[in-house]
């Protein structure tokens, strides 16, 4: 397959390093374009008031091509500049962080991929629920034989594949489990803090309150082991509102 590999946590990110090194192993042709530093939950942002800059990265058997933008930029650039035909298949990962729930909104790596599931090609985002991995070849591995397997063409118009590692060795994963994203939000907070000349900064933090996460969904599966996987689509019209919406608005006389 012809296969567009980016993601959120820069180009120089050991994730992306054990994906390209798996699917180019097994013979797939990786075009890697990925952000220079890293992306992380600047969810589908555009660059549009700075120009973007791309420098070409070579470090023992990777390469790639680094830009000065987002998830979202890379491949908007790729697919319509850099690459002379839409490639076959966009990856974008191995995350490092897990992508559940309302992460997926914020996420650079999950919209990366809806970046390209929007411009009709099959994508498919991949996370660790780990932000300090050591080694992800085995998770790559998997991803591979995973693309291998997966008949791409029963994946429907314009959705993604949201793929979910948990933090232990592959050998200790319980399997995998197809299931909905949670829809428990987190408990936000800042913590107030001063830097050396006495100024107040402010630092967000948040957790998702676990008692409340039904058992099925994603973030308690990948708590107990298990990898997960949540098909993604993208159109957010609430029709049964729209119902409702167009009942009212019948009877309000818009007249000025």
């Amino acid at each position: 397959m012809e296969i567009l590999l980016t993601n959120d946590d820069g180009i120089h990110a050991l994730g992306l390093k054990a994906l390209f090194t798996a699917l180019a192993g097994a013979g797939h042709k990786v075009h890697v374009v990925a952000p220079m530093t890293e992306q992380s939950a600047v969810g589908h942002s555009l660059t549009i008031f700075s120009p973007i800059k791309v420098k070409k990265i070579r470090e023992n058997n990777f390469k790639g091509l680094g830009l000065s933008g987002t998830p979202v930029d890379c491949v908007k650039w790729a697919m319509h500049f850099h690459l002379q035909k839409k490639p076959d298949l966009i990856v974008s990962g191995i995350n490092n962080g897990a992508n559940v729930g309302i992460d997926i909104l914020y996420s650079g790596t999950v919209s990366a991929a809806t970046e390209g599931a929007l411009a009709g090609v099959p994508s498919l985002a991949v996370s660790i629920d780990e932000f300090r991995p050591m080694d992800l070849s085995h998770q790559a591995r998997w991803v591979e034989a995973f693309i291998q397997r997966f008949d791409w063409a029963r994946l429907p118009y314009q959705n993604v594949l949201n793929l979910n590692f948990p933090a232990c060795e592959m050998h200790e994963a319980r399997g995998i489990k197809l299931c909905p994203q949670t829809n428990v939000i987190y408990r936000d907070f800042y913590q107030l803090r001063e830097d050396p000349r006495g100024n107040p900064y402010y630092w967000l933090g948040g957790e998702i309150p676990m008692h409340l996460v039904d058992p099925q969904a994603d973030r308690a599966l990948l708590s107990e082991n298990y990898i997960t996987m949540t098909p993604l689509q993208f159109e957010l019209t609430n029709h049964e509102v729209m119902d409702g919406l167009q009942e009212a608005l019948t009877s309000v006389n818009m007249q000025p």
